[in-house]
C-alpha cells in the first residue's frame, strides 16, 4: 500500500511539472489544452493517494477494476461543494472536457487566473497531504504562469469564428469573469494582469507621467457603443450562483427551504417580465437557437427586492396578478 501511494504521488509530481513546462513554453500552441490535461491528471493521482492515506478505496464499488474519476475523488476530499479549491478544479475539468471540441487559445487571458490559482492550490495541498515540497522538483519562479495577454475583443471573436463557437467562447469567458468576481478568492482565481490607473496623489504612484497642456493634439470623450456580451455577462446559472453568494455574505435567508434556486429565479423573471427589460436581460439569437443572458444590474435588482422582505419574498412572487 505504501508503495502504491508513493507511486501515485511521484507520478502526480511528474504530471504537474509536465503541465507547467508545456504552459510556459511560448512556442507551443496547444498549451491551454495540454496544461488542463496534465494538471487534472496531477490532481487525480495526488488526491487518490490521499484517499489511500485515509484508508478509503479508490475503486468504484460496482466496478472493482476501475478507479474513481477525478470528479468523484474531488467530491470525497472536498465534500463541501462551495470549497473554492473544488470550484476551481471543476471549472478546469470543464475546460479539459470541452477543449477537444472548441478552440480556446484566444481566451487564454481568461483561463490564466484559474490556472495560476490551481497551480498554487496544488503546491499547497500536496505539501499538506503528502509532505512534498514541489520547489525541490521545480524552481519557485516556474510556478508563476506565463500568460500571453493578447485577448481578442468579443467583436473580433465573432468575426474570426462561426457564430456557435464564438458564442460559446464569449459565454465561457463571461462566466469566468462573473465567478471570479463573486467568489473573490485566490483559491479560485489569481489575477496576474497588470493595470495602470491615473492618480493625482504622487505618494500613491509607482511611477509618474507628464501631461503637456500646450500639445496640439486634442482629445475628447465619446460615447461608447455597448456590446451586450460585455454588459449582460450572467448566464441563467451564474445569476443563481451570484445571488446565493451575496445572500451568504450578507447573512440573508429566504423563507423557502431549497433556497434561491432555478424555481425562484424563474418566478422572478416571470413576475417582473424581465425578458422584456433590456437593462436586465438580452436575447441572443443564433440561427434557431434563442437564449438570454443577464446584467449586473439585474443581480442588484434581485438583491434589493429580497432585502425588502426576505421572509415573504418567494411567496409574493406567486401572485401573478400583483406584479410590481
Amino acid at each position: 500500500m505504501e508503495n502504491t501511494k508513493k507511486r501515485l504521488v511521484d507520478k502526480s509530481v511528474e504530471a504537474f511539472i509536465m503541465g507547467i513546462e508545456i504552459y510556459n513554453k511560448p512556442t507551443i500552441k496547444y498549451r491551454i489544452e495540454g496544461f488542463s490535461f496534465f494538471i487534472c491528471n496531477a490532481w487525480e493521482l495526488m488526491l487518490k493517494a490521499e484517499l489511500l492515506n485515509r484508508d478509503e478505496s479508490i475503486y468504484f464499488k460496482d466496478m472493482p477494476n476501475r478507479t474513481l474519476s477525478l470528479g468523484e475523488v474531488i467530491k470525497k476530499i472536498y465534500s463541501d461543494k462551495n470549497t473554492r479549491i473544488r470550484l476551481n478544479l471543476e471549472k478546469i475539468i470543464e475546460l479539459r472536457n470541452t477543449s477537444t471540441h472548441f478552440i480556446t487559445e484566444d481566451y487564454e487571458v481568461k483561463y490564466a487566473p484559474l490556472f495560476q490559482a490551481c497551480t498554487i492550490n496544488f503546491v499547497n495541498e500536496i505539501q499538506k497531504f503528502h509532505d512534498v515540497d514541489i520547489t525541490k522538483h521545480i524552481p519557485q519562479n516556474f510556478l508563476t504562469i506565463s500568460a500571453r495577454y493578447e485577448p481578442l475583443s468579443n467583436e473580433e471573436i465573432k468575426l474570426k469564428y462561426p457564430a456557435e463557437i464564438a458564442e460559446r467562447l464569449i459565454k465561457q469567458a463571461n462566466e469566468i469573469d462573473v465567478l471570479s468576481k463573486e467568489y473573490n478568492s485566490d483559491k479560485f482565481s489569481i489575477n496576474i494582469k497588470q493595470q495602470l490607473f491615473i492618480t493625482k496623489k504622487k505618494s500613491d504612484a509607482d511611477f509618474t507621467v507628464k501631461v503637456d497642456k500646450t500639445s496640439d493634439n486634442k482629445v475628447a470623450f465619446i460615447k461608447e457603443l455597448k456590446d451586450p456580451s460585455d454588459t449582460h455577462k450572467y448566464s441563467y446559472n451564474s445569476v443563481i450562483t451570484a445571488v446565493n453568494e451575496r445572500l451568504n455574505k450578507q447573512n440573508l435567508k429566504l423563507n423557502y427551504t431549497p433556497g434561491f434556486n432555478q424555481y425562484v429565479l424563474s418566478l422572478i423573471i416571470d413576475f417582473y417580465d424581465i425578458k422584456r427589460m433590456p437593462q436586465y436581460s438580452y436575447e441572443h439569437i443564433i440561427g434557431k437557437q434563442h437564449n438570454f443572458t443577464y446584467s449586473q444590474q439585474f443581480i442588484d435588482f434581485i438583491m434589493d427586492e429580497i432585502k425588502k422582505d426576505p421572509k415573504n419574498f418567494v411567496e409574493s412572487l406567486k401572485k401573478p396578478n400583483k406584479k410590481r
